[in-house]
């Protein structure tokens, strides 16, 4: 439904975006999902219209909507796609019902069909009875309601969604989450979704673009990120909690992990980063043998299980285990690890066969 060639865009000397190619199914829900910076809202605003690609092309289907080498794209009204700000951009003036029906008037839908779809989509989204209130009357997860409300009524085939959910308490954004992807499933449109938070990116994606300065790191299904990350950046981003990073050295016919000498179990010929995962780590608060010293830094529940964290100048790991001595911030911890590691990255964050 949306192929995405070589697309950039450059702000003077900086490349906010650079190269990006993707190929997103019709029906897909993608998200793209990286730290502030990473160019993910300004390649969802040329999707949109409202950026021109320095290079580059964007097609919807058969339709190419942009193409930067011929500095030529397509007007956001003439696209067949429907956006929601982070700000949800509500008309405040106008009562719900108003904001949800503007989009069908300058369509120049009749009249009858207009209220028809009004009502249709006010009570898609459970909001039907706030159609004569005005925004300022309604709370921040009603007025997102009723910004989705009007991007799907004139039924565009593609949604984007700009950080929707950024503005709101962490439970309505876990509620929220289940109504997007109703929204989502109803409709049968294609959604991009922007997000910096990993956990909505995991839980709602059918595919997941994971950037980083401007560039796509990993482009896949969710549990592929997981699973089998390609880069350093993937994962220490992706998973809850994320995976465990960890320098190691050949030492003679050792080697040392966070310098801490142990028996080499895995070949290793220069130094790089081992990745385990939280669930493979063990704590405790005794040495052994594959034991790092650590410094606790805090403890949470998560699922019946207990995840703790502990810090050494700038390494941190966390393990997620069943059950953990009791520590105060400041104790030393030993973190426990497996003989073998989930992955080995290069020094450069590249994964090593």
């Amino acid at each position: 439904m949306i192929n995405i060639s070589n697309l950039t865009k450059s702000f003077g000397d900086f490349d906010a975006v650079k190269s990006v190619s993707l190929s997103v199914p019709e029906g897909a829900f993608l998200v793209l999902v990286g730290p502030s910076g990473c160019g993910k809202s300004t390649i969802l605003r040329m999707l949109a219209g409202l950026e021109k690609p320095s290079g580059g092309t964007i097609t919807f289907g058969e339709k190419t909507v942009s193409d930067g080498e011929r500095g030529w794209t397509i007007e956001p009204a003439q696209r067949d796609a429907g956006l929601v700000f982070q700000s949800y951009a509500l008309w405040p003036h106008m009562t719900v019902a108003g904001n949800v029906e503007w989009p069908l008037k300058v369509a120049r839908m009749p009249p009858p069909e207009r209220k028809a779809r009004v009502s249709e989509v006010l009570t898609l989204l459970g909001i039907d009875k706030l159609s004569r209130r005005y925004p300022n009357e309604i709370s921040g997860g009603q007025q997102q309601r009723v910004a989705i409300a009007r991007m799907i009524a004139p039924k565009p085939k593609i949604l984007l969604f700009d950080e929707p959910l950024s503005n709101l308490d962490a439970k309505l954004r876990v509620e929220m989450r289940t109504e997007l992807l109703r929204v989502h499933r109803a409709t049968g449109a294609t959604s991009i979704y922007v997000t910096h938070d990993q956990v909505e990116a995991m839980t709602m994606a059918s595919h997941v673009a994971v950037l980083k300065d401007g560039e796509v790191e990993q482009f896949g299904a969710p549990e592929e990120l997981v699973a089998a990350p390609k880069t350093a950046f993937v994962a220490t981003f992706v998973g809850t909690p994320p995976a465990n990073l960890v320098p190691v050295a050949p030492e003679g016919s050792s080697i040392t992990l966070a310098g801490e000498a142990m028996d080499a179990t895995f070949p290793l010929e220069h130094p790089a980063q081992a990745m385990f995962r939280p669930e493979d780590l063990k704590v405790g608060d005794t040495a052994g043998p594959r034991t790092i010293p650590m410094e606790f830094a805090e403890a949470s529940p998560v699922a019946g299980r207990m995840m703790v964290t502990g810090t050494r100048g700038d390494l941190r790991l966390t393990a997620v285990v069943d059950r953990a001595p009791r520590f105060s911030p400041g104790d030393s911890v030993y973190f426990s690890l497996p003989e073998t590691p989930a992955a080995i990255f290069s020094l450069e964050g590249e994964r090593l066969p």
